[in-house]
Formats: structure tokens, C-alpha cells, sequence
């Protein structure tokens, strides 16, 4: 377990779309900052991914001084601006997956412009600070909180475990099918499921459930085109139950502190 150091950092401001590499970050109570904060649902609040919507795949979001700045990779298509100081709109109540957590929209130029390029009815929302969504109480405590990722704050995968993915597959992908927030080097493959307890730099993140993969790992975030892999190579080797294992989810009780990507990462317990 020796030399494991942090050496990618990404987010996704809204849930689904594409992901921003970092070279800092600050641990937040409900994750990374910015992260997962804002979400795309439709007229009932239940909210919509790349599971069903492949072409969220290709609408790509960029940190401005201001704001989020969305763009769609491959068409020309004048881009959107979401300011991080917008008012709300319209309060209401939204789902992810069993949850159901108060957000709001902000404006409907934004709505409109997102059901124009997805094709369907929806709004973007956004998960204010006074928004309780609680982690599963079987793997966290009580007031451990999330935003709107599907389960868990953070996720962390090795980059041994890619490494040894692709060595299986015919033609290997790029750590972005599986949307991690942390990413090290070092170690052995897929030993982040065994870690309960780690620090990066000086902060304590718990590793509380090795993460269930679905469909979205099989979607080239590129091209929006989906096919077979990686699940039907995953499931020769990493297949528990039903269920198919691949990064850990994290949380921490640090927050407000930074992470740097080059940090060196301790394994406290596991």
C-alpha cells in the first residue's frame, strides 16, 4: 500500500453531464464543492441521467468565475450560463432514485434551453444549502448528508483497476465511464474496496460500500454511443450477487478543507 497519491480530481456540477477535472478541491458536507448540485428532472421532479438520456453524455459543463457554462460537445449550439448567485424560481420537492429533497429552479430560459437539446419536457434544479437529503443510514450515520449523486458523496477508483480492466478488454476506456470524483495511483487493483478508513493530505474520508455499477459505464461519453463493455467483462470477476462492483463510495466528516491532486494518500484502517 505504499506510494498511493491522489491524481485526478473530477466533479460533476450537474448530475448526469459531462465531468471537470480539478487540480483542488474543497471537501464540502455533501461532497465536493459544486459537485452533483444542480440536476435535470422531468415534470414529475424524478430526476433524469444517461441511463435513459444518452445524449446527456454530450452536454459538457465548464467552471466560469460566475457560474456553469454548458455546451454541447459535438453540435453548434449557443451554450447556457447557470449563475452560481442565481434567485430561486419555484420551489419543489425532487426524486432521486427513493429520495425526495426540497430544490429549486432559476429560470425558464435555462429550462428551455435544456428540453430544446434533450428533446423532453424538464428543469434544471439546483440543492440549496437548507436541503437534507441523508446518506443510507445502513452505511453512514445520522446527518451524513449527499447531494444529488446517486447514493454516496464522493466515489474513489484506482488507476490499477483500470489498468487491469483494460488489460481484459479489446479495446480499453477511459476512466470517465465510471465518473469518479477521486483517482490514485498505486496500490494494487481494486484494493480501495477493502479501505475503511484513509487521509488524504490531512483529511479522514471512510470508505462505507463498494460501488454497483449500471448501464452508464457502457455509454462513450464522447459520442453518446452505448455498447456491451465494460459490464460484460466486469461480471467475470467482479460480479457479487447480482451486482457489479467497481471504485468505493466515500464519505467525509472533514469539511471545508482542500484536497491537491499529488497529495500522498495513508490508509488509516481497512
Amino acid at each position: 500500500m505504499d506510494n498511493l497519491k491522489l491524481s485526478e480530481i473530477w466533479i460533476y456540477p450537474i448530475k448526469s453531464l459531462g465531468g471537470i477535472s480539478l487540480e483542488s478541491a474543497i471537501v464540502e458536507r455533501r461532497g465536493l464543492q459544486y459537485d452533483r448540485r444542480w440536476m435535470l428532472v422531468d415534470e414529475q421532479g424524478v430526476f433524469l441521467t444517461q441511463r435513459k438520456h444518452k445524449i446527456m453524455a454530450l452536454l459538457q459543463v465548464r467552471l466560469t468565475e460566475n457560474g456553469l457554462k454548458v455546451m454541447h460537445k459535438i453540435k453548434d449550439i449557443s451554450p447556457v450560463y447557470i449563475p452560481f448567485d442565481a434567485q430561486p424560481l419555484e420551489y419543489l420537492k425532487v426524486k432521486v432514485w427513493n429520495d425526495e429533497c426540497e430544490a429549486f429552479t432559476i429560470n425558464n430560459d435555462i429550462n428551455h434551453w435544456f428540453s430544446d437539446v434533450l428533446g423532453i419536457s424538464c428543469k434544471l434544479v439546483y440543492m440549496p444549502d437548507n436541503s437534507y437529503r441523508q446518506v443510507d443510514i445502513r452505511y453512514a450515520k445520522e446527518g451524513d448528508i449527499v447531494n444529488f449523486a446517486d447514493g454516496y458523496p464522493m466515489l474513489i477508483i484506482g488507476q490499477t483497476a483500470l489498468d487491469k480492466l483494460n488489460g481484459k478488454l479489446a479495446e480499453a476506456i477511459p476512466m470517465n465511464r465510471f465518473r469518479p470524483n477521486l483517482v490514485y495511483t498505486g496500490g494494487q487493483a481494486n484494493e480501495e474496496d477493502t479501505w475503511k478508513e484513509f487521509k488524504i493530505g490531512n483529511i479522514v474520508f471512510l470508505g462505507v460500500k463498494p460501488c454497483a455499477r449500471c448501464v452508464v459505464t457502457t455509454i462513450n461519453q464522447d459520442s453518446g454511443e452505448a455498447g456491451t463493455e465494460p459490464l460484460k467483462t466486469l461480471a467475470t470477476y467482479r460480479k457479487k450477487g447480482k451486482k457489479i462492483l467497481f471504485g468505493q463510495n466515500v464519505i467525509s466528516h472533514a469539511f471545508g478543507d482542500t484536497i491537491q491532486v499529488g497529495e500522498p494518500i495513508e490508509i488509516v484502517k481497512s
